[in-house]
């Protein structure tokens, strides 16, 4: 069987959007700091960049949210929401490896100092798998659409800005590729970067969720809404960390292979509403034990997420547009495997 996934650059008009909307919570959060932001009196807001529409926060809203004059004197989930988290032992980086390779591609194309490549660039990686035994085998194809700012081109036709852009991907994967990996890049032809980023297309932000999550990999289900334009009371937000923090201490401890978290919240509510774990048949003790275990040693309250994660460093919020994990992020230790093993009895 064959997987893939995709992956943007941050010059996607998307990802704009979202940078647009995660600089302007960042900036919030440096002024509440300047002005004694705790916790509990943290502005809460979702972002939606129009041409100067920033609206606040709901007062009904409010009523369940703020701890300082809310309902139930605790900050709760800033609205109803499903959130998933996932983890595999494909990679150290414990998420599938079509996920990290697309991702260490677009990183490349960014990074590789050719102004011949313009900001504006998609990619996918496929993978074949063992259909037995789930695990990867060697990756089928490499596909990379990026548009191309001819002011740089020096004569160069085609042929030679494929072989440009082929050396860049092959570079960066060269550990996991093979001599019969093929290669496609802009396959209509051409690609001026005249016709992109926001000149071609209305970027829009949380619109490219799926592909800063998981990259539609199967089994790492999609919940909740857009995550880097909304302040982390906001379940959508701190929960998509907690859900991933969760899952990947599940299988860095070894109890399981695979393991996707499912969070549920009511909105007002701080506690989730329910907590659901599969691990797809590899856990080391059943998915109902887990799901016991999960409520007993997390804080997955907005509040506790919000402390364990660092949710209201600004710093934070001008990383995720990028990626919203394989970074040294919060939510990316793996600093819960004793108590899980002891929990687990293994």
């Amino acid at each position: 069987m064959q997987i893939s996934s995709e992956s943007v650059k941050i010059g996607h008009p998307d990802i704009v959007a979202d940078t647009i909307a995660a600089n302007i919570i960042a900036t919030i959060l440096d002024r509440e700091h300047k002005n004694g932001m705790t916790i509990d009196t943290m502005p809460t807001c979702g972002i939606a960049v129009f041409l100067n529409a920033i609206i606040p926060q709901s007062p009904d809203i409010n009523i369940g949210t703020r701890a300082d004059s809310g309902k139930y004197k605790e900050i709760g989930a800033g609205d109803q929401g499903i959130m998933y988290g996932y983890a595999c032992d494909e990679t150290p980086e414990l998420l599938p490896l079509t996920y990290v390779l697309v991702n260490r591609l677009m990183r490349a194309f960014e990074s590789c100092g050719d102004p011949l490549f313009a900001p504006d660039g998609k990619g996918q990686v496929s993978i074949d798998y063992d259909e037995e035994t789930g695990k990867p085998l060697r990756v089928v194809k490499v596909l990379m659409s990026n548009a191309i700012d001819y002011r740089y081109a020096k004569g160069k036709n085609h042929c030679a800005i494929e072989k440009r852009a082929r050396k860049i991907a092959f570079d960066c994967l060269k550990d996991s590729i093979d001599k019969k990996t093929e290669f496609l890049f802009n396959p209509t032809g051409e690609w001026k970067a005249v016709n992109s980023c926001s000149a071609a297309d209305s970027g829009v932000t949380g619109r490219k969720l799926v592909v800063q999550c998981y990259g539609g990999y199967p089994g790492a289900q999609m919940g909740g809404g857009a995550v880097v334009n909304k302040s982390p009371e906001k379940v959508d937000c701190s929960a998509a960390f907690g859900s991933r923090y969760v899952a990947k201490n599940i299988v860095a401890a070894g109890l399981a292979k695979k393991c996707s978290v499912q969070l549920a919240y009511a909105i007002g509510i701080a506690r989730p509403f329910s907590i659901y774990v599969n691990t797809f048949g590899t856990g080391k003790i059943t998915d109902k034990k887990l799901e016991k275990v999960i409520g007993k040693l997390f804080d997955l309250t907005p509040a506790g997420m919000i402390q364990r994660f660092d949710l209201l460093n600004s710093d934070i919020y001008r990383r995720i547009p990028r990626t919203l994990f394989m970074d040294n992020y919060p939510w990316e230790r793996t600093d819960m495997i004793k108590q899980l093993k002891k929990e687990a009895g293994r």
